[in-house]
């Protein structure tokens, strides 16, 4: 990036570290998922065509990022902008979980697909979120479908060059075809 950034001129330098200076004063957080976005609420959650039954929770915009660039979803998101790790001494606060709790509950999402990254903070982090909706919902909310990402080998891999972990999530992940 560098040597192109040396190759063009000076106006065209100015013109894009003036732009790189305001990006975030003109970005905000979609009050709804958490997104970033020059609108609130963002362009997803704005959608009348996404399916609005089912919530899939990111750990961040860039989680969601990948998702949207894939064009494999078309539900709504939830940003946690956080995920648990006792190593790092982070978890999800209050405000965290009460944001997510009224975004199922506003939504009416019927499944919460928990999308966080396959290592032991994204473990901590479902297995968390997974309690804290089946708390909430004895309480004062219907309790949503609960899933996760399935876990295992890339599409095109080869067995004989997958880890043992890989090799064990695959096979605990697997799903009978009927």
């Amino acid at each position: 990036m560098a040597f192109f950034l040396l190759k063009q001129d000076e106006s065209f330098l100015r013109a894009m570290g003036s732009v790189i200076a305001e990006l975030k004063d003109n970005l905000v957080r979609c009050g709804a998922c958490g997104n970033m976005s020059d609108s609130d609420p963002c362009p997803i959650c704005s959608d009348a065509l996404r399916d609005r039954s089912t919530l899939c929770v990111v750990e961040s915009v860039e989680d969601l990022a990948s998702f949207e660039q894939a064009g494999v979803y078309n539900g709504l998101y939830h940003v946690l902008d956080g995920r648990v790790s006792p190593l790092d001494d982070q978890d999800l606060n209050e405000e965290c979980v009460a944001f997510l709790l009224k975004h199922i509950a506003d939504a009416g999402a019927e499944e919460v697909i928990i999308a966080t990254n396959p290592r032991m903070e994204g473990d901590l982090t479902y297995f968390t979120i997974r309690e804290i909706l089946r708390e909430r919902a004895n309480g004062d909310m219907e309790t949503p479908k609960i899933s996760r990402l399935a876990f295992g080998l890339p599409v095109g891999g080869s067995i004989e060059f997958a880890d043992r972990v890989t090799l064990h999530t695959a096979l605990e992940s697997r799903v009978v075809n009927k």
